[in-house]
């Protein structure tokens, strides 16, 4: 599994449901799940991201990438570059018909580990919904704790975790 980082013009196309565009654009196909209703929103502020710093692409929502089957199953990547402080924020969606294989884990784990690959990043936080158990667990087990809450406007409350930026199994100094 890898996350595979997208460019301007597929960012668009995706917000416009237009797959064929995005895969005639994208280094791996697209899914029908990647352009649908439910992604719109994230491709559409990555697309306004990629026009104002073209760089942040390599950091923002990418496709995760099952490399063995050739799928496209989710959508993965940082909110956005690190911040003034070193924190980085992580989302990432499976595919309804592709979840409970892994893929969430696999690429939270690829995150955290270009997260604590990185000089600039020094925290890493995930926000998830009250009624969001199995993203609360999965964070648990990687060591993020509770900060505070926010309002989000599409997912409304959220609870913010954060953990050190090191590789899984370090301890934090």
């Amino acid at each position: 599994m890898r996350i595979v980082h997208l460019s301007g013009p597929v960012f668009r196309a995706l917000a416009d449901g237009d797959l064929a565009a995005a895969n005639a654009m994208s280094p791996v196909p697209a899914s029908a799940y990647l352009a649908g209703p439910e992604c719109r929103a994230v491709w559409q502020m990555r697309g306004r991201q990629w026009d104002e710093d073209p760089a942040s692409a390599a950091w923002v929502t990418g496709i995760i990438w099952d490399e063995e089957r050739g799928l496209a199953v989710g959508r993965a990547g940082f909110h956005e570059p690190p911040d003034a402080t070193g924190l980085v924020e992580i989302g990432y969606a499976v595919d309804p018909e592709q979840r409970r294989r892994g893929y969430a884990r696999a690429a939270l784990e690829a995150l955290l580990a270009r997260a604590a690959d990185d000089d600039q990043v020094s925290r890493v936080r995930v926000s998830i919904r009250p009624d969001n158990e199995p993203s609360y667990r999965l964070a648990a087990q990687y060591g993020f704790r509770k900060v505070g809450e926010q309002w989000d406007e599409e997912d409304g409350l959220e609870y913010c975790y954060e953990r050190p930026a090191v590789h899984i199994g370090d301890t934090a100094t």
